[in-house]
């Protein structure tokens, strides 16, 4: 019994000696877990310290002018328009004004229902190239109108065809509507069809014909008849003295009664 209690309170103290031994043991002395897996290192690309900067590649924006004439194509109902700027080579024109200048350009752009009228009657056809080219330069203005500046611009405004009174287009606005006025043609602004800071298209209803071309010109005065001409060394015709005091009128039937009576006289002579 007692060589039982002996073995029993040995085996306590051995118990006891390895639990002090193992708490009192330094947690760094502990071996090290080993990684529940690797991981590969970052690669060199990806890495903060070696990235380089990204590399700005230069986009060359396109710095021309706005295409007119496609412009008018997308908007739609102008091809009668645009074949007349084709032709006379407007477009160029346009395209240097908006490229050289910072002027601007507006133009004034008649649909295809407004040249109707002028092709039926043949008109359009009748004209020749320098009056086509004239006819397409009086829609063109060299600046940019906005609707703001429709109230304070000065009248006639000029137009790519020119000025003075056989070119004069004038512009008078209302509360809210704009007129255009050639002389001949009287119509509105209808629909704005593209604007920017250089460029302005307004949609009109009716063709603005300039009066050089289609109004009458007017005939020349017919030359005066030439004046007789005074010759001074000329000899007057003689007329015969009249001998006596008075002048009567005989009547011609007394006169010819007078001078059978003489030839009798003569041959009963």
């Amino acid at each position: 019994m007692n060589q039982q209690f002996s073995l029993f309170s040995f085996s306590l103290v051995l118990l006891f000696l390895h639990c002090t031994q193992t708490l009192s043991q330094s947690p760094t002395s502990a071996p090290a877990k080993a990684p529940a897996a690797a991981s590969a290192p970052p690669p060199a690309a990806t890495s903060s310290a070696q990235a380089s900067p990204p590399v700005m590649v230069p986009v060359q924006v396109s710095k021309g002018p706005v295409n007119v004439i496609k412009i008018l194509q997308k908007a739609g109902g102008f091809a009668v328009f645009i074949r007349l700027i084709k032709s006379t080579q407007e477009d160029i024109q346009v395209f240097s004004q908006l490229n050289d200048s910072r002027d601007g350009v507006t133009i004034f752009a008649p649909t295809d229902g407004a040249f109707s009228a002028i092709i039926k009657s043949g008109v359009l056809n009748s004209l020749s190239d320098h009056q086509k080219i004239e006819l397409v330069q009086f829609h063109i203005i060299p600046r940019i109108l906005t609707t703001a500046n429709f109230q304070t611009v000065s009248n006639p405004i000029t137009t790519l065809a020119g000025s003075g009174s056989r070119f004069a287009l004038n512009v008078i606005t209302t509360e809210n509507m704009v007129n255009v006025t050639s002389g001949l043609t009287n119509t509105s602004v209808s629909a704005i069809v593209y604007t920017d800071s250089q460029l302005a298209i307004y949609q009109v209803d009716k063709v603005l014909l300039p009066l050089d071309i289609f109004a009458p010109k007017a005939l020349a005065p017919a030359p005066a008849p030439p004046k007789p001409k005074k010759d001074d060394g000329a000899e007057s015709p003689l007329v015969p003295e009249d001998t006596s005091s008075s002048v009567s009128c005989i009547p011609l039937n007394s006169l010819i009664i007078f001078g059978a009576g003489m030839v009798a006289a003569v041959f009963t002579l």
